[in-house]
């Protein structure tokens, strides 16, 4: 058995995994942690690595929280166990959260379940995991550990901050909250590097310590809070002077003092140095809140492409996708594919490739019923939804994405190569007849068929539509004109401050119809590169700001009283 192969779980014992989530970013979770997740009955998990583990467990299983007691960990009556994810945090009558943690792990594990029990950073430097371990031990109950990115390995590596180089220093590690007046004494003592997990509010006393204990006071210091996430933020100062630095930058004092942060001490931490080597906290749209108004599915890649920019994508549904009130047309027209009634099927949208999926499946056909007809898709995204269907397309435009695109390279139709005259064209209720027209043009046939509506989806939550009026969002993605109305008209109209970025001249013309300023506009009508038009643009403002002297802010921190609540942060 290799070592990544998942051991059974016996009826009478379960089977336990102490698994370390790492530090903060779901990126650095490991392939086998993933592989174990993906297993889990149970899933026991600390409250600040809840939606980091979450992601990766089965789809469609039950959420138990501890405060809803034991018996809620399954489904009563299904016959098969059900997930329940556990919030570490939680107290059940009144326990300290640990222990209730524990007990629900053993308990769990006993009934023969899989159990995952989840914590932030990794297992072997959490100060409960031991203590789990050897109970489990005591009863009997197998279990693994799955190491995980240890936060204080981690965050300095996300602030741009080497722990070791060349000349092979030593590096320490210190719990501040626990390190006793030895062991400040012995780092105090060394010249080597010294990584402190401690609290926002006491990141001066743990300096104190280290000044006392022998170290300069102009020994470089940096501080993390929130790493590996884009809420990171790190200031860079000296031993003796951070506690000033955080006073000026207004971050203390606060009601959020008790943060966890992580502190590195020594050469490596210089200013000069993390300048060059701050790769996560300059990426070119770092924790700028973006808002994504469009359906949720054609959201989910494009939101993807904005993290790895570094923004914090915010979805809002703008458009609900709806069957036609009349479904006889479509079905007719499905089953004229399995007859032989076409020789193209145009596809001009993702909810297009959708609405004909889900009918097939209706009637228990799968891509094979494609055979022997040619398929068009208006664009990329369109033509990755065909070959997630398992159906390769024939025809993607090679210029502009768009019904004019398609026709541009559509071929007309010849009697002598062309066996059939007909075009099937499922479309959305409000679709333009561009194509329509265009394919008629061309000698051919139409079936011009409403596979889906489109109407406007519910306004957002109070919170999100005075986020948007207010300016708490540093841009806004318009991938369409409809996506502008629907949004005005759900939500309202999007703060002046905020980066309006739209993904073509039509969409454009539409904002400014709306009094909106349009900053960025895609230079072609793709969603991917309207995402990389709005870094670029956020690139340049970085450079900008960094050339003339100036913090580098976010857009929203421009509105007014901005600075004002920031401080309390």
């Amino acid at each position: 058995m290799s070592p990544t192969t998942l051991p059974a779980a016996g009826p009478e014992h379960g089977h336990v995994t102490f698994l370390g989530a790492g530090p903060g970013d779901p990126g650095l979770l490991t392939l086998r942690a993933v592989e174990a997740l993906a297993n889990a009955d149970v899933l026991v998990a600390e409250h600040e690595v809840l939606d980091v583990v979450r992601q990766h467990a089965r789809a469609g299983v039950a959420e138990v929280h501890t405060d809803t007691g034991p018996q809620s960990d399954a489904a009563p009556g299904t016959g098969t166990p059900q997930l329940a994810v556990v919030d570490g945090a939680s107290t059940t009558a009144g326990l300290p959260a640990v222990r209730d943690a524990a007990h629900l792990v053993m308990e769990a594990a006993r009934s023969g379940r899989r159990v995952v029990r989840a914590v932030s950073g990794d297992p072997g430097l959490d100060a409960y995991a031991a203590e789990e371990m050897l109970a489990c031990a005591a009863a009997g109950v197998p279990f693994e550990v799955v190491p995980g990115v240890a936060a204080a390995v981690g965050v300095p590596a996300y602030a741009g901050v080497p722990l070791r180089d060349a000349q092979g220093a030593d590096v320490r590690f210190v719990d501040a909250r626990t390190a006793s007046d030895r062991c400040w004494t012995e780092v105090g003592a060394s010249d080597g590097t010294v990584v402190v997990s401690t609290t926002l509010d006491s990141v001066g006393a743990a300096a104190g310590e280290l000044v006392s204990a022998g170290r300069k006071p102009d020994t470089p210091m940096t501080v993390t809070v929130a790493g590996t996430t884009t809420r990171q933020r790190t200031w860079t100062a000296t031993l003796g002077t951070i506690a000033q630095t955080l006073k000026q930058a207004k971050v203390l004092p606060s009601p959020e003092g008790g943060r966890p942060v992580i502190a590195v001490v020594g050469e490596r931490s210089a200013a000069a140095q993390r300048e060059q080597l701050s790769w996560f906290e300059s990426k070119p749209l770092f924790g700028w809140r973006v808002l994504v108004p469009r359906t949720k599915e054609q959201a989910a890649s494009l939101s993807d492409q904005l993290r790895s920019y570094g923004a914090v994508p915010h979805e809002v549904p703008t458009i609900a996708v709806e069957p036609p009130r009349t479904p006889q047309q479509m079905e007719r027209a499905v089953k004229g594919l399995v007859t032989g009634r076409y020789e193209w099927i145009a596809f001009t949208s993702v909810n297009a490739v959708k609405a004909v999926r889900e009918k097939f499946e209706e009637y228990g056909l799968d891509a094979r019923a494609f055979a022997g007809i040619k398929v068009a898709a208006v664009g990329e995204q369109t033509a990755k939804a065909l070959v997630a269907f398992g159906v390769k397309p024939d025809l993607v435009p090679s210029g502009e994405q768009s019904a004019a695109g398609l026709l541009e390279d559509w071929p007309p139709y010849d009697p002598v190569f062309d066996p059939i005259d007909r075009v099937f064209l499922p479309r959305a209720d409000i679709a333009t007849e561009t194509l329509v027209a265009g394919l008629i043009e061309l000698g051919w046939e139409v079936d011009d068929v409403t596979a889906y509506r489109t109407v406007r989806a519910s306004p957002p939550p109070a919170e999100t539509r005075e986020a948007i009026k207010g300016g708490g969002f540093d841009a806004v993605l318009f991938t369409s004109s409809s996506t502008v109305r629907n949004l005005v008209g759900i939500a309202g109209k999007p703060h002046n401050v905020t980066v309006i970025a739209c993904i073509g001249p039509a969409t454009a013309k539409t904002a400014e119809e709306h009094g909106l300023r349009v900053d960025v506009m895609a230079p072609e009508p793709s969603v991917h590169k309207l995402a990389e038009a709005l870094a670029d643009f956020g690139m340049r403002r970085r450079a900008a700001a960094v050339e003339a002297g100036d913090p580098v802010t976010r857009p929203s921190e421009r509105r007014p009283g901005a600075r004002r609540r920031r401080s309390t942060t």
